[in-house]
């Protein structure tokens, strides 16, 4: 081996794969693609910042998203969503999971309680405050760090050999290694110095002139003229700290008779007395431990032992009493204005409007104080241009003490108007488009305080071309097992349409070890159950997409009229889980339904698999036809008709007609032939029926036709 000069770099990657083994079972993710997507943009540097904080330190999550506030923490190993806290204290949490910074499961996740997940403060001046003036800190000041926590909310529980543990650390006075400092430099400097003209594998490059002499790098590729390398440089050193565990918290024993639940916050207040914490370079942190499945049970091999955390507060002159916050906020995710579904297409909604949208919405508003506040909520709808669409004003209502009234509630006149809201206006029917959207904002503010707005909300309401129940986020994954069971979810047209293909999400595993044939099947209704089938694409699999939550799209050879009560699934023909998205948030269970031996069943568990439909002539998501692209009309004569029709086309320019199909209202198809403008209709029953036309270009008109005699 020839010594030029380097340092061995060693990548280790480890993921773990599941399965599920029960009949309907939810697993962990075993991969959150929301942090690796953000992950490979964020600058992956030094994330905190170089200056010490002072007092206060108070951070509820609510300004942050996917990692923490660079501002604030040194590390990036919590994930800050707005998904799986229940009732946080206000918009927003850090989860504390069994997945690192990259959204993959801890390479040394074992079935042994391991350490997970850090929330690592930056360096706090604890020794001094310098606001209104310059004053030292001692235990006199009444210093007390407090927080919430949440064991599990909408993932998965600890079990009582995992636990949540909190820190305070103070620097020893001793400086320890921290990193290596690296530069970079062209390969030809070392090919001149060393007169070579080739570097090859393990030949060893030493730090140049100016670095740590004791410092190298081990090439593991072949280098030559024009390249650059990257070698070690200086061994960079930082205070040591010393680190005291000042709390901590117990998973729950499976076995325990009394499960505490898992939807209430807890609040620990913790005063700061030992001198040695009053330093000038204080930090804390919270880390957890988590344990994952053996592998006689892979299915639950993904990402377990959720703890949430919200609104940590350290600050002087505080008190053992000091548990309230004149703070008045929201809580949990803005709802969707639809009765029935978080998204639906845009014709369905102009066809039912009144019926499409909810009279009312719930909002979670709290009052952290211990005394009642008068708060001022108003929402305001947008048109996805910005313009203001309308506004909605709920006034000034008495808003109780969280701990004595709970959320604001809708039993008061002026409650109502703030925690269950009407939707004023329906929104518009916009009859030249097939897809829109709004940007509903809610706001909150407390009018007896001089700051005007407290907090806020925005949600994206979506009128596209599928119907969703879920909000695009998979706090878990669905399966079944064993093989040859079915999977159904219920949706309704208000207007018969086609039905083009469906879009599904499935969760990453290891080696793609759900990559697994299934057929998608759809079905009519049967007294509110799957009943005949429809539709059957058979040998599918799992596809993935490389967008964040990214649904993939299983188009149908020959799209279906679907009208009224309809069933989109999938029937499972391989042991092992496929592992679909599973939105823990929205609950439609009473819409899902399974089938093992021929008996169907709705869903045991709380959520929204993510299955949606696709409906009209074309895949296009979110975005407003051409004006250009003009669909033909079908003109029906006579209509109602009893013998015999005759067929046109109005608007067909560059519209050439191939087939022509016929369906009845339960989406049978009685006629499917080469397009005859003139079609004999004698031997239908009275009723009504849809006419669809499929052209060479794979556009699809449909219209209705009466038969009457």
């Amino acid at each position: 081996m020839k010594f030029i000069q380097g340092i061995l770099i060693v990548f280790l990657f480890f993921v773990v794969s599941f399965k599920s083994e029960a009949q309907e079972v939810l697993s962990g993710l075993q991969q959150n693609s929301l942090i690796q997507q953000t992950n490979k943009t964020a600058n992956n540097g030094n994330r905190s910042s170089e200056s010490l904080l002072t007092l206060p330190f108070k951070d509820d999550f609510s300004a942050s998203n996917v990692f923490p506030d660079a501002k604030l923490w040194l590390d990036r190993n919590v994930f800050v969503n707005k998904d799986f806290a229940i009732d946080p204290p206000n918009t927003g949490a850090a989860t504390f999971d069994v997945l690192d910074e990259t959204g993959n499961v801890y390479s040394v996740a074992t079935i042994v309680p391991f350490i997970a997940d850090y929330l690592t403060s930056g360096k706090i001046r604890l020794d001094s405050i310098f606001v209104p003036s310059n004053q030292e800190i001692s235990p006199a000041d009444s210093v007390y760090f407090s927080f919430y926590y949440q064991l599990q909310g909408r993932g998965d529980r600890p079990e009582k050999f995992d636990s949540l543990i909190l820190q305070f650390g103070y620097p020893s006075g001793e400086m320890i290694f921290d990193y290596i400092d690296s530069v970079t430099l062209p390969v030809d400097t070392y090919l001149l110095l060393n007169q070579i003209d080739t570097i090859f594998p393990n030949d060893t490059l030493f730090a140049p002139e100016g670095c740590n002499p004791g410092l190298y790098y081990v090439a593991d590729r072949v280098l030559t003229w024009g390249q650059d390398v990257t070698v070690p440089c200086d061994t960079v050193l930082k205070p040591e700290m010393n680190w005291r565990s000042v709390w901590s918290v117990p998973g729950v024993s499976v076995n325990d008779t009394i499960i505490p639940r898992s939807d209430i916050f807890k609040q620990i207040l913790i005063p700061v007395t030992d001198t040695l914490f009053f330093v000038s370079e204080f930090q804390f942190r919270f880390y957890n431990f988590g344990s994952i499945a053996s592998n006689t049970n892979p299915g639950n091999r993904g990402n377990v032992d959720q703890w949430n955390v919200d609104y940590i507060y350290l600050d002087k002159g505080r008190s053992k009493a000091d548990s309230i916050y004149n703070i008045v906020s929201f809580s949990n995710r803005a709802p969707s204005f639809l009765e029935r579904y978080e998204s639906m297409p845009f014709r369905q909604y102009r066809s039912d409007p009144t019926n499409s949208v909810k009279h009312e919405f719930e909002m979670s508003i709290t009052n952290l104080d211990n005394i009642s506040h008068q708060s001022h909520y108003w929402y305001e709808v947008m048109h996805s241009d910005g313009s203001l669409y309308y506004r909605y004003d709920g006034g000034v209502c008495e808003l109780l003490p969280y701990a004595l009234g709970g959320f604001q509630t809708c039993s008061l006149s002026c409650g109502a108007a703030q925690a269950c809201p009407p939707v004023e206006l329906l929104f518009e029917l916009q009859t030249q488009i097939d897809s829109t959207s709004y940007i509903i904002k809610h706001f909150v503010s407390d009018s007896t305080a001089s700051n005007t707005l407290v907090d806020s909300l925005i949600y994206h309401q979506g009128f596209y071309n599928y119907f969703a129940y879920d909000d695009g986020t998979p706090e878990l994954g669905y399966g079944l097992e064993p093989a040859g069971a079915y999977v159904a979810v219920q949706y309704k047209m208000s207007v018969p349409d086609t039905l083009q293909g469906v879009q599904l999400f499935f969760n990453r595993t290891l080696n793609d070890a759900n990559y697994k044939y299934f057929d998608i099947v759809v079905w009519g209704d049967n007294n509110g159950k799957p009943g005949n089938e429809l539709y059957r694409k058979e040998r599918q699999h799992p596809l993935w997409s490389n967008d964040i939550y990214g649904f993939s799209i299983y188009s149908f050879v020959e799209p279906i009229v679907v009208s009224g009560v309809f069933y989109v699934g999938l029937f499972q023909s391989e042991m092992g889980s496929l592992n679909i998205g599973y939105d823990a948030v929205n609950n439609s269970s009473r819409y899902t339904f399974f089938n093992l031996d021929d008996q169907w069943n709705e869903s045991q568990y709380n959520g929204s698999l993510m299955i949606r439909p696709v409906v009209g002539s074309k895949f296009f998501i979110g975005t407003a036809e051409l004006q250009s692209d003009i669909k033909p009309t079908i003109v029906i004569v006579p209509n109602p008709a009893s013998e015999q029709i005759s067929i046109s086309l109005a608007d067909a320019e560059n519209f050439d007609p191939e087939y022509i199909k016929l369906y009845d209202l339960s989406g049978r198809m009685l006629i499917n032939k080469t397009f005859n403008p003139h079609v004999d209709v004698s031997g239908l029953e009275s009723g009504m029926y849809f006419i669809q036309i499929a052209g060479s270009n794979r556009k699809i008109v449909t219209a209705r036709l009466m038969i009457a005699r």
